[in-house]
């Protein structure tokens, strides 16, 4: 579908609204790109893009424009048709790792220079086709570092608490101010503001990270921003029928998650979890489009019992039905049962991740078998008879017996599922997503290697060759090349992503690329690291302490759990260090 009839499917009514109504002209206005380096389909499906590209069109003096990587054809704006040239700031918004690569291509393919130092080379003015490009979203602050050679600036953190001052900032910019002059003040004085040409890091000569030069009166780490409160919870702002999730009006719960699973870069570097009031939630839910019933509640993992039944009860009220992408097998019960059961859903999804009772506890999961089986249990009763189960392999530790225990898990669980469904005559269905275990950047399995890929095939065979003879069940596996790749990049530092530039211009052997640039893929992804070793995304403060992460690595290897972060529960702690003020 070509961006115009895909236009035709959003809410244009509201970005009439947004931008003053077309009263104004284009020209008239501070135009900004904000790109989302993937397909439509994954950026509106983004919340978080959503909200930013709200914040934004909000100003009456800015009309902020969407952009997608559609491959094979040059960046235009889904507004109004115009290429990535025409936008004198172009705003980036990276979820994942594997979207670097995008943000590259999508600037080459714009006629744009890649690197932040060609872009500035002279100190000329931010223009049209020389553009100031900022970096925000999830990724860059979990690590900026590999994008570090292409950004300008990154906002690291939440875009509510800074967004009336970086419109401020831009509009300087855009106004013919010194462009460095005006990037060294917004990193001395605008919180979140990583300015990556006034950080210039130092390597030994076995690669590792030695030391940082920060220019003077730059601080030495960018506290990220966080946004603590809202009347309104956020909400989707267009709805589409070209997303994964198809006219759903979308409400987060809160922002953050106490559960303190080891893996999980979101549960560490959305600290401190914040759930929203039940206020905000009901008012986010009655800000859907009139006639939209259709509610996706994102958090659900997050949310306590009694938090999800209160805001399930609500729903039941408004006759909404509920769309979720996954929920925790221990809070299936109550109101939110009987609103499953309502919605006429087809698939539940619940993620077990660890295959063992014991690798669970290495991964801080804190749920059990009987949490899963009773999970299945309920949610056939209540008529989702088709379960998707999410599992990784290669985790710290995995031995072939975890393994087993996964196929006999999933055994079980076919099993009380059938013996609800058949007597109704209904088949239950299972699909296992596996995925191959990527350590993440502010986790406590930062320390730890990626399972080399032969190994990793060696378990999705092992895996195939276990549920051979399963009915009823389909296997989906990622590609553990892929995996070695965004580990890669996820642990990376900025000769990771200077290398990224050998992959433009044809389809070349991405491994033999870096190793002709010089970077060896094993010394980021699969290397461990120790206890003291300065790291890259360090450059970001989160507020965590290293030797905290060190102790749950600790943990994780010894097969010992730790208790949730309190703060859900009304207290604080000096666990982590995020709250120690």
């Amino acid at each position: 579908m070509s961006d115009k009839k895909r236009e035709r499917f959003d809410n244009r009514a509201l970005f009439a609204k947004e931008t003053g109504g077309g009263k104004r002209k284009w020209k008239d206005r501070l135009p900004l790109a904000l790109v989302f380096p993937n397909t439509y389909r994954l950026g509106m499906s983004n919340l978080g893009f959503q909200l930013v590209w709200a914040h934004l069109n909000h100003h009456p003096d800015i009309v902020c424009e969407r952009f997608f990587q559609t491959p094979g054809l040059p960046p235009l704006s889904i507004e109004s048709n115009r290429p990535l040239r025409d936008f004198p700031i172009i705003l980036f918004s990276v979820s994942f790792e594997q979207d670097f690569l995008a943000v590259i291509e999508l600037l080459i393919a714009g006629g744009i220079p890649p690197l932040a130092q060609k872009r500035r080379e002279g100190g000329g003015p931010v223009t049209p086709g020389n553009p100031l490009v900022l970096g925000g979203g999830v990724a860059t602050f979990i690590n900026p570092e590999p994008l570090a050679p292409f950004i300008d600036l990154f906002l690291l953190g939440e875009i509510e608490p800074v967004a009336a001052a970086l419109i401020e900032h831009l509009f300087t910019l855009a106004g013919g101010d010194p462009v460095m002059d005006q990037l060294r003040l917004m990193a001395q004085t605008l919180p979140g503001c990583y300015v990556p040409s006034l950080y210039q890091p130092h390597y030994a000569a076995d690669g590792r990270l030695t030391s940082v030069l920060v220019a003077p009166g730059t601080p030495p780490r960018i506290k990220k921003t966080i946004h603590h409160r809202s009347e309104v919870a956020g909400h989707s702002q267009i709805l589409t029928p070209e997303t994964e999730f198809a006219n759903i009006h979308l409400v987060e719960l809160g922002r953050g998650c106490s559960r303190s699973c080891r893996f999980c870069a979101a549960g560490y570097v959305y600290r401190p979890p914040r759930l929203w009031p039940s206020e905000a939630i009901t008012a986010a839910i009655l800000a859907r489009p009139e006639g939209n019933q259709r509610v996706g509640l994102l958090g659900m993992e997050m949310a306590k019992p009694e938090a999800l039944s209160a805001v399930s009860d609500f729903l039941l009220q408004q006759s909404c039905s509920l769309s979720f992408s996954s929920l925790r097998a221990d809070v299936i019960r109550g109101p939110l049962l009987e609103l499953l059961a309502r919605s006429e859903l087809k698939t539940a999804v619940i993620a077990p991740d660890g295959g063992s009772e014991r690798l669970r506890r290495v991964i801080n999961k804190g749920i059990t078998a009987a949490d899963c089986l009773q999970a299945a249990a309920d949610l056939a009763e209540a008529g989702l008879y088709h379960l998707k189960l999410y599992f990784m392999i290669g985790l710290p530790t995995e031995t072939e017996e975890d393994l087993a225990e996964l196929v006999a898990l999933v055994g079980q669980i076919q099993e009380v599922m059938m013996a609800i469904g058949r007597p109704r005559a209904r088949v239950c269905r299972l699909t296992l997503s596996i995925n191959c275990f990527v350590p993440k950047a502010w986790t406590p399995f930062q320390f730890a290697g990626f399972t080399p890929v032969n190994r990793l095939k060696a378990k999705i065979t092992f895996l195939r060759r276990a549920f051979a003879s399963s009915h009823h069940l389909q296997l989906h596996f990622d590609q553990p090349d892929h995996a070695f790749f965004q580990a890669m990049l996820a642990r990376g530092d900025r000769r990771v992503g200077e290398a990224l530039l050998t992959l433009q211009g044809g389809d070349k052997n991405w491994r033999q690329a870096y190793r002709q640039a010089g970077v060896d893929p094993d010394f980021y992804a699969v290397r461990q690291r120790d206890q003291d070793e300065l790291l890259p995304w360090e450059i970001v403060d989160h507020g965590l302490k290293r030797s905290y992460l060190w102790g749950e690595y600790q943990q994780a290897l010894a097969s010992r759990s730790s208790s949730p972060c309190p703060i859900n529960e009304g207290l604080g702690c000096r666990r982590c260090g995020v709250c120690h003020d």
